[in-house]
């Protein structure tokens, strides 16, 4: 795993205070990347109106680091919430999988 960030935050106007970006540590097939903001939110629906505009800023990163990764022929943003929604990561986090055809539906 790189120990720099996928692109540099400050691109995205982001002085790296509101999210961080890195490659899954147990990627897939293809790219997988992940965007986090740094606030401690566990789920989508404790977000609120407050966090509307960290989630709007956390996927227009997301989409800044598939321009950098070159990934033009598609991609996949994912938020998992629950038990049922297959969340195994009690903080928010948005996955990013591209680089290779997408079944639907997932899993």
């Amino acid at each position: 795993m790189p120990k720099e960030p996928i692109i540099e935050l400050s691109e995205a106007g982001d002085s790296g205070e509101s999210c961080r970006t890195f490659h899954d540590l147990l990627p897939l097939d293809g790219t997988f990347f992940l965007v986090m903001p740094k606030e401690p939110i566990i789920e989508l629906s404790e977000a609120g109106d407050s966090g509307e505009s960290l989630l709007e800023h956390v996927m227009i990163v997301g989409e800044m680091c598939v321009a950098h990764l070159g990934l033009t022929n598609g991609f996949r943003m994912v938020v998992d919430e629950g038990p049922e929604g297959g969340q195994s990561v009690y903080r928010i986090h948005l996955p990013v999988l591209g680089g290779h055809q997408l079944g639907w539906p997932p899993g």
